[in-house]
């Protein structure tokens, strides 16, 4: 039962349409339509359904911080849109101001006129394809540490005998995730740190 229990969440984190850089509108929105917009295409990423994937005051926030343009005449291009999807997906690891850090090249020559639509574009459809192919291979890595650690015949049943020593499993599982998400977050950051910030 424990190991159908893990298969559905494992298909569940597989199991989702990406939002394509075509379909993000290639017309200035206005705030309400953004926020509209990423709730309808993101909203499947958060983990309370109750939670904002993104509001009004996060906008004016990248905005202050940097990681995004002012908009123009309070219409957000696809420019705007993209930098906001990014900061939605990056926000889940690193702190604002490496957010800024990564975006202020980008956003600065966004604000003296150059347009960088084709340079956003090419980082976002790169975006996909590593999500695409990081997904992929992080179920057949789980998969394969679940045999590894002999995690296959857990019995999560509530009033299971074993379902102590079950969630002692569980809790190796949760920790070993995030040790790797851990590195890999530290990775990021020495990265930010020597070749982003001044």
């Amino acid at each position: 039962m424990g190991k159908d229990k893990l298969e559905k969440l494992i298909e569940e984190l597989q199991n989702f349409e990406q939002l394509k850089f075509e379909s993000i509108p290639d017309i200035d929105l206005y705030m309400d339509q953004v926020t509209t917009f990423i709730e309808d295409k993101l909203g499947y990423l958060k983990r309370n359904k109750e939670d904002s994937t993104i509001t009004k005051t996060m906008i004016n926030n990248y905005t202050k911080a940097g990681i995004l343009m002012p908009p123009k005449k309070k219409k957000y291009s696809r420019q705007h849109m993209v930098l906001i999807i990014l900061t939605y997906y990056l926000k889940q690891i690193l702190s604002i101001s490496d957010i800024q850090s990564l975006f202020s090249p980008m956003v600065n020559s966004i604000m003296s006129g150059e347009s960088r639509e084709e340079s956003l574009s090419n980082v976002y459809k790169k975006f996909l394809k590593i999500e695409d192919n990081e997904v992929k291979a992080f179920v057949e890595d789980f998969q394969n540490k679940l045999k590894e650690q002999n995690i296959s015949n857990l019995n999560l049943e509530n009033g299971s005998e074993n379902l102590e020593e079950n969630l002692d499993e569980l809790l190796v599982m949760v920790i070993m995730l995030v040790v790797k998400a851990n590195i890999e977050k530290r990775m990021a950051e020495k990265i930010i740190d020597n070749f982003f910030k001044k």
